[in-house]
């Protein structure tokens, strides 16, 4: 028997790690960070006689989710490992990573070049999108812990410190322009006439609403192909039943299934139920008839149907279509005869429609008989994206007088600010049909101003997407000077405002403190201060400044409202009693505050460059 630290012992577990099977050395390389596979296959030969190809590309697999277009890794995952150089396609990837978290940690230490640094990020399209998710998903725990299972996880490439609130509100501002940028991308493409499908163009609308969660154009298009499947598993007779037979069958399976249709009246001009993703998600029936139509199409692309959306008033149907020669029966023509198409509504049932019943109802609205073939027959990808975005804007314009504060913001789902931008920028980018190209310039100042307030990550699309649509060079150089002021203002230091002079010691309350509004009764948030109000004149009058109990001379406090809202107040006019902070402005202190701070009520600073004593 050999004593504990004899040599001997040592000599037999090294001969039992070598004796161990090649798969069960696979498997332990697989289960280590792949920061030290290097170092284990340097110290053990055995390490280093193992497949490579198969060892990284398992880890491009198991650490990475999403990769932009150019990998066509789907393409890649179908060849033989031998065929891809796996190990470079990881370091890239790791690189990468690396590269994306140090600029959010500049992100985060700096209130200026944040614009371009967003930028950068972006520019890796889908590959930024592991990091940042990373980065949004953080827990509560304590940092050193966090950022300990950061480096063990994912090979140790970058130090992580305050993975808070900060890091939350900037990784989902970033993972926001990557996913709006592709949506544009899309809707730029179905303008330049290149094939864009339906379902594609309207999952453009979710990606400016996505957030962290699935519902993205890719994870879209998998959702579909899962239900299509489905519906061959429950309807094996499907591929060889007729149009008609076929479009009864997708229909029923839609709405047995609550994927088309809205469950209750009441909740038609919910927000949610413009968006495909959701629909796609949702247990409960929470589609538009545009949206349901849309589904009952993308499904019969993939069962052998050919289903088209037509451009009727007032409501969305689908258009049935049988192969040239027969009618929709599936039973041959007669020569001469024209092709059959019948229409059904999955919104509401799987009832085939037809088409003088429809021309009946144009009639009924006044159309003249020359017009019905316009609303009657296919509607273009472009029209069917712009009605979507007049849906939402009714929608937002239909519920948002309801808006309740005490419900919780990420209760919220789809968020009103962004469903509101999506429709606007798809207003802009496809203006209606034989209109120039600038059409759209109209929603352009309300884009900016979105851009502005809560999207200075996307000044970038502007440049890309906008100033193409202008021959006019005078409309491109004010839109130029507008971009250059943004990029200019982010890139400016901000005025340093120390309470060490005396002046500024009458100031009374700090960045970070939580409060309530006397007058109004609203929970806000401190960002900012002025000695006293440094607001223009016709402001202070119009808001009666000079009204007030103390004047003009007191101390202004830059404020951060549950509402989204950024106001001016008093100082007579805070009430800084202990409240609660809600969920809504918890939600919003990420884009000034790292955390907060439970023993002193309040949220710690993260501008302190402009505030240094707060």
């Amino acid at each position: 028997m050999t004593e504990l630290g004899d040599p001997a012992e040592d000599v037999a577990m090294t001969h039992s790690l070598t004796a161990l099977p090649a798969e069960i050395l696979f498997q332990i390389l697989l289960c280590v960070p792949p920061s030290t596979i290097p170092i284990l296959q340097q110290v053990c030969r055995k390490f280093n006689e193992l497949s490579q190809p198969l060892l990284w590309r398992q880890h491009c697999r198991t650490q990475f989710k999403y990769w932009k277009p150019e990998h066509d890794i789907t393409a890649k995952y179908a060849q033989s490992a031998a065929q891809v150089d796996w190990k470079q396609l990881f370091q890239q990837r790791h690189l990468a990573d690396g590269a994306i978290s140090r600029e959010i940690e500049d992100i985060l230490a700096s209130q200026t070049g944040r614009i371009e640094r967003s930028e950068r990020i972006i520019a890796h399209g889908y590959d930024a999108k592991d990091t940042l998710l990373r980065h949004l998903n953080v827990a509560d725990e304590a940092e050193d812990v966090l950022a300990r299972r950061y480096e063990s996880t994912l090979y140790g490439s970058c130090k992580v410190t305050m993975l808070m609130l900060w890091h939350r509100y900037y990784s989902a501002a970033v993972l926001g322009g990557v996913h709006r940028a592709k949506a544009i991308e899309e809707w730029v493409k179905l303008r330049e006439g290149q094939p864009v499908s339906l379902e594609r163009a309207l999952a453009a609308f979710d990606q400016f609403v996505l957030h962290d969660r699935e519902g993205d154009l890719d994870e879209v298009s998998a959702r579909l192909d899962n239900i299509a499947q489905s519906v061959r598993l429950q309807h094996p007779e499907i591929s060889e039943s007729s149009p008609q037979k076929k479009a009864q069958l997708i229909a029923a399976y839609l709405l047995d299934n609550k994927l088309t249709g809205v469950e209750d009246d009441s909740q038609y001009y919910n927000l949610q139920n413009s968006f495909i993703s959701l629909a796609l998600q949702s247990e409960d029936r929470a589609a538009l008839p545009l949206i349901s139509v849309a589904i009952f199409c993308a499904l019969s692309k993939r069962l052998g149907l050919v289903a088209e959306p037509c451009g009727f008033p007032f409501h969305i149907y689908a258009i049935i279509m049988a192969p040239e020669g027969f009618g929709v029966d599936g039973q041959p023509l007669q020569e001469g005869s024209d092709t059959q198409r019948v229409y059904v509504d999955p919104f509401r049932s799987d009832r085939m429609i037809s088409e003088s019943d429809l021309a009946s109802q144009l009639k009924a609205m006044g159309v003249a008989s020359i017009e019905h073939e316009a609303h009657l027959g296919v509607a273009s990808t472009a029209n069917m994206v712009r009605r979507a975005a007049r849906n939402i804007i009714g929608s937002i314009q239909s519920t948002r007088h309801v808006h309740d504060l005490s419900i919780p913001a990420e209760s919220l789902y789809p968020d009103s600010d962004s469903a509101l931008y999506s429709a606007l920028w798809a207003l802009l980018v496809l203006p209606e049909d034989n209109t120039p190209r600038s059409a759209g310039a109209r929603y352009l100042p309300y884009i900016l101003d979105h851009i502005e307030k809560q999207f200075l990550m996307d000044v970038q699309l502007i440049e890309k997407f906008t100033i193409p649509l202008f021959v006019d060079s005078q409309h491109q150089e004010q839109l130029r000077n507008t971009i250059r002021v943004m990029r200019a203002g982010d890139l400016m230091p901000k005025p340093v405002k120390p309470r060490r002079n005396e002046t500024s010691q009458s100031v009374r309350y700090k960045v970070g403190q939580v409060f309530r509004h006397r007058r109004y009764n609203y929970q806000g948030v401190i960002t900012g201060w002025d000695v006293e109000c440094a607001a223009g004149e016709t402001w202070m009058s119009q808001m009666g400044v000079d009204r007030l109990s103390r004047g003009r001379h007191q101390s202004f406090y830059h404020v951060l409202v549950e509402d989204k809202s950024v106001r001016y107040v008093a100082e007579e006019n805070i009430d800084d009693a202990p409240v609660h902070v809600g969920a809504n402005l918890m939600s919003l202190a990420g884009q000034h505050f790292k955390r907060w701070e439970k023993t002193l009520k309040a949220f710690v600073s993260n501008i302190r460059d402009e505030y240094p004593d707060d």
